[in-house]
């Protein structure tokens, strides 16, 4: 396992392009850390300086506390997995594992026992003889993970390992490749542009958006406490709904109907008036029965979106769109005027100039 700390780190391309600004963080030894955002972020480009593969063009990069900018990949002790698999179609499976073994000149009976032992970890033990063109793409991507984890280095890391899976693939490999950090205890950072997978794996996310590091945290730490606009939006499937308006006697209107943001801005109400602000709520937040201290907002169904266990209802407020999340027995008929109610503990206040969260 290894310690990291990665300080003012920037990349800047010899167009004068700048991938990453001032990239600051610290991993704790046998952490599971995930990039995520949009592509062109910047999040594969910052995976791959602490990979050796791209120069760092300013900052330090240190690896148990040494700088480590101008090491090599092989100095840092570093196993990457790609999203391409990157697997030697001409070698079975057991000859994949075992290639960088083999390039270290490790002893046979050593290699055997290796990578029968990763091989039985992910599942594999039945298809050391098999080519990769006879595997599916899960096991073509336990395949590559096992080549990653059979070198025993202090960091692995995954640029976008389950792209190119379909949906249930998807599912299944979340959970082998939280189980095979829990079983190997490794520094991991993880790359992705599926917030679900940030989610469910990460010990702390690191949230990019156009080269810059918008919050870091842990993925509750993330969900409740959005520093700004696009962290709100882009953690939680739906995303959260935002209502764009100027303060007005200490209401923001939707639609129709006026909410009473004066209370949730506290001291700071009067201040706010006449100013742009951005409300936000998640689409779980709302009530369809009046609780108490909420607010009330009356909207026209749209579409309504069965998912077994819950069912997404599209509204929209005299041209004000919003998605909630009903229980199977709530969802509304179609065409219908629908009243939801916002719990005032629920709704997020954002300055409309900058999108950073106002603190209240």
């Amino acid at each position: 396992m290894a310690y990291l700390s990665l300080k003012e780190i920037n990349k800047i391309y010899p167009n004068g392009y700048h991938a990453v600004h001032n990239f600051n963080l610290d991993i704790e030894k046998g952490e599971f850390i995930v990039f995520v955002g949009p592509s062109g972020c910047g999040k594969s480009t910052t995976l791959r300086m602490i990979a050796g593969l791209e120069d760092i063009s300013k900052g330090d990069f240190l690896i148990n506390g040494k700088r480590a900018n101008e090491w090599g990949p092989q100095q840092r002790e570093v196993a990457m997995v790609f999203q391409s698999y990157a697997l030697y179609p001409q070698m079975t499976v057991y000859d994949n594992i075992a290639f960088s073994l083999t390039l270290m000149g490790v002893d046979e009976d050593e290699i055997d026992a290796r990578v029968r032992k990763t091989a039985g970890i992910l599942g594999l033990t039945d298809y050391l003889d098999r080519l990769p063109r006879a595997l599916s793409g899960g096991q073509r991507q336990r395949v590559a993970i096992g080549r990653a984890i059979i070198r025993k280095v202090g960091v692995f890391l995954m640029d976008e390992p389950l792209s190119n899976l379909d949906a249930k693939q998807r599912v299944t490999m979340r959970s082998e490749i939280a189980q095979i950090h829990r079983s190997t205890g490794a520094t991991t950072i993880y790359v992705t542009h599926d917030q679900t997978e940030a989610m469910t794996l990460a010990d702390r996310i690191v949230v990019m958006k156009d080269g810059y590091v918008q919050q870091t945290g842990t993925p509750k730490e993330l969900y409740f406490n959005p520093v700004n606009v696009f962290v709100a939006g882009f953690i939680g499937e739906p995303p959260m709904n935002f209502v764009r308006g100027r303060v007005e006697n200490g209401s923001v209107a939707f639609g129709a109907n006026r909410l009473n943001v004066a209370e949730k801005l506290g001291g700071k109400a009067a201040a706010w008036e006449g100013r742009e602000i951005v409300l936000g709520f998640r689409p779980e937040a709302i009530r369809l029965q009046d609780p108490a201290d909420a607010l009330t907002v009356k909207a026209q169904v749209e579409l309504t979106e069965m998912l077994g266990d819950n069912a997404n209802v599209y509204v929209d407020a005299d041209g004000s769109k919003a998605i909630l999340k009903v229980t199977p027995h709530e969802i509304p008929e179609m065409d219908t005027e629908l009243t939801f109610y916002l719990p005032k503990s629920q709704i997020y206040l954002f300055d409309g100039e900058s999108e950073n969260v106002i603190e209240t």
